[in-house]
């Protein structure tokens, strides 16, 4: 999501990123360190060019970074997601999120409804949705 909203002037994706960048204090963003590492080498792989773009945009999220979950802790959600992605699961569910927003429905879909996570699964177009309703709150 952090890729798309990086990249495109338009959506939710980005949308999220210019929230997140107004430094409110009850929206916390957060990312795992696995997820960071992922980002570069594909933008390094696939848009070396746009490399300076996310290095200044990436402090303006001021994102709370989770480190590398512990290899007990990957083994332990192994097999509710492909094995490339439960890193990204296990940062979330780490940093005790209450929802992990992603755009990648053919990995994380299957997660949507499951009842034994401590966080919702939401794309980013629900995450607005969930923004809009704390804004309102707030109004």
């Amino acid at each position: 999501m952090i890729i798309s909203g990086l990249f495109s002037d338009k959506g939710s994706p980005r949308l999220i990123l210019d929230v997140l960048c107004l430094g409110l204090p009850f929206i916390r963003g957060v990312t795992g360190r696995y997820n960071l590492i992922e980002i570069e080498r594909n933008l390094k792989r696939k848009m070396p060019e746009t490399i300076p773009v996310y290095e200044r945009y990436l402090p303006l999220m001021d994102l709370e970074v989770v480190q590398i979950p512990s290899w007990e802790d990957i083994e332990r959600f192994r097999g509710y997601i492909s094995h490339k992605d439960v890193p990204v699961l296990v940062s979330a569910i780490n940093s005790q999120s209450e929802f992990l927003v992603t755009g990648d429905k053919r990995h994380f879909s299957g997660l949507r409804e499951c009842e034994t996570l401590d966080l919702k699964v939401i794309n980013p177009s629900e995450c607005m949705a969930v923004f809009a309703g704390l804004f309102k709150e707030r109004a």
